[in-house]
């Protein structure tokens, strides 16, 4: 097996002009001598060396080989490999889950005395890395609208090194230009970082429109099947080489060989998942926006949507999410969730089984009632990912569901 440059950075690959589709399934794959179909599972530890000079090579970086599986792993660099194909970066180091990628990616390159931009609308343990882990280092944090450009301009300092946001957010699927957001970042000579979970990279490439920065949670969509946790960071080779790589060899949240195996087993059915689980959460976001007891629905597909020209300009689709808000509050959302029997409770999303979750709750639970409130994460407040069922029998499962709400 020919052992690639690591971490691993895009290199001439016979698979590059290809359509996503068909990257999906055959980038990056390493064969060993033994030619077979699946991409091989290394499960090492650590590795061999011809000689005491070739370890030494490898340890200097001299020879760009493998060397213990904490630093790369060759099934670990196969997915690394076609996630920088798929997303069209220079290059990509993977990390043992998607919170992993979003601490890194912010922290790794900051020393104390800079200052981060982040869009109010965040995950709530991503807040947390913003508001609650920088400061302790003494990195200094401003969260803003994320719809507010000016607010972004005058939260900007010569001090600020990194923005960051999520678009669409969690979970309330609010939309931010990200081309304005990196022009500005860029403007004041900072870079941004860029959440692309929820629109997964089928249906956007933050890179293409300016990010510097993209991260994943692989235990999402990538997966998709509720098997493994997994993150991914995507960037230039200089940003990975410069801040990531050592960082990550030295810290050690390595994704797991077994993971990165499922994971590209994962990304051979993205696009197919993606598409249906995203009609299918169009055709559900339709049923409820005309039900007496639904108050609001965000789905970045309809036309209705706060943000739709952003959408239209910046994304290819719409997602495989909906929010919404049941009449009645907290208890009637959980009345809502209780009598469903297809779409289960879980804080999990992107799975090919359909997933609601009540952030109120859950997922933004550490925030308090006012920041909530500010966001749009009412007590009545349902988050909806759909899965590969048919849409009419979720339909049907909704609607039965809320004559209980």
């Amino acid at each position: 097996m020919s052992e690639p440059k690591t971490p691993a950075a895009k290199t001439s690959s016979p698979t590059q002009h290809y359509r996503p589709e068909t990257r999906l399934v055959h980038s990056g794959t390493l064969r060993s001598q033994f030619g077979e179909t699946a991409e091989a599972l290394f499960l090492t530890q650590g590795f061999i060396y011809d000689s005491a000079e070739q370890c030494e090579a490898r340890f200097t970086g001299k020879d760009p080989g493998f060397l213990y599986s904490r630093f790369s792993n060759p099934t670990v660099s196969m997915f690394e490999q076609r996630m920088i194909e798929l997303e069209g970066a220079e290059a990509a180091r993977a990390t043992a889950t998607g919170m992993a990628a979003v601490t890194t990616a912010i922290l790794a390159p900051l020393r104390t005395g800079d200052h981060v931009v982040a869009a109010k609308a965040l995950f709530g343990s991503c807040r947390y890395v913003v508001e609650d882990l920088l400061p302790r280092y003494g990195i200094e944090s401003t969260l803003v609208d994320g719809h507010d450009l000016a607010q972004w301009k005058k939260a900007m300092r010569p001090n600020t090194r990194s923005c960051f946001l999520e678009s669409p957010t969690n979970p309330t699927l609010d939309v931010v230009d990200i081309r304005a957001v990196a022009d500005i970042a860029h403007a004041g000579g900072a870079r941004l970082i860029v959440d692309n979970v929820f629109a997964t990279p089928i249906w956007q490439s933050p890179l293409t429109l300016g990010a510097d920065v993209v991260v994943y949670s692989a235990t999402k969509h990538i997966d998709g099947q509720g098997r493994c946790l997994g993150g991914v960071i995507l960037s230039s080779e200089v940003f990975i080489q410069e801040h990531i790589h050592n960082f990550l060899r030295q810290t050690g949240p390595a994704m797991s060989p077994f993971n990165a195996w499922v994971l590209l087993k994962g990304l051979e059915t993205l696009g197919v998942r993606v598409k249906a689980q995203t009609e299918t959460a169009g055709a559900v976001a339709e049923a409820l926006s005309k039900h007496p007891k639904i108050t609001r629905l965000v789905y970045p597909g309809r036309a209705d949507h706060p943000q739709a020209a952003i959408v239209k300009k910046q994304m290819r689709a719409g997602s495989t999410l909906v929010g919404f808000e049941v009449k009645g509050g907290k208890a009637a959302a959980f009345r809502t969730l209780n009598a469903l029997k297809l779409s289960r409770i879980s804080n999990n999303l992107g799975d090919s089984k359909s997933i609601v979750t009540h952030p109120a709750t859950t997922t933004h639970q550490r925030l308090t009632p006012e920041t909530r409130a500010e966001l749009g994460i009412s007590d009545g407040f349902i988050r909806f990912s759909a899965g590969l069922e048919h849409k009419d029998d979720l339909i049907e499962d909704f609607q039965a569901a809320l004559e209980k709400a």
